[in-house]
């Protein structure tokens, strides 16, 4: 019973299957294997958004608009979306109409794209910036998993064995 309701806690909400016909039928290009949770991906202008194969949106939004410019001249401004294949948006991240985010990239959490991100890139900050290759990033990340703890269980079903090994070994450190 506090495994069910641990769970009910960090439920979230996941844009599933039939939300990706939905956005396809209204206008979206969307790719294979795609993971949208917790995302916003504009509803009024889908036709604008193009999203490759095995892309991650975590929490992230993609506007398609600026109503900003609504003040000025009672207009949107719109443009273009378009995201690339293997590509991960982290949390919170923002990305803006007139963008193009190429493949093999990984978008750091909280960040606010505001133009292009070039294909094998690391793009992070306000206003989002490339600051390393995907070579590079790949590399270290499995230079790091050899002398960092790595788990194999997703955190929200292990048991109060693992999780307290897991506080003990990340005391100081990090894992995966």
């Amino acid at each position: 019973m506090l495994f069910k309701s641990l769970i009910h806690k960090i439920k979230r909400h996941y844009i599933k299957d039939y939300d990706i016909k939905q956005m396809r039928s209204r206008g979206a290009v969307i790719g294979d294997n795609c993971s949208f949770g917790d995302s916003y991906i504009d509803p009024g202008f889908l036709s604008l958004i193009e999203i490759g194969n095995n892309v991650t949106l975590s929490n992230a939004t993609l506007l398609a608009h600026d109503g900003s410019t609504q003040h000025i001249c009672k207009k949107s401004r719109v443009g273009k979306i378009k995201i690339g294949n293997n590509v991960f948006i982290g949390y919170q991240s923002i990305v803006l109409p007139n963008v193009r985010i190429g493949d093999n990239v990984v978008i750091g959490a909280g960040s606010v794209v505001t133009r292009d991100i070039p294909e094998n890139s690391i793009a992070v900050g306000v206003p989002c910036r490339v600051i390393s290759t995907y070579k590079d990033y790949d590399r270290r990340i499995k230079e790091e998993m050899k002398t960092h703890p790595v788990y194999s269980t997703y955190h929200a079903f292990k048991e109060n064995k693992e999780i307290q090994k897991m506080q003990g070994e990340l005391e100081f450190t990090w894992g995966f």
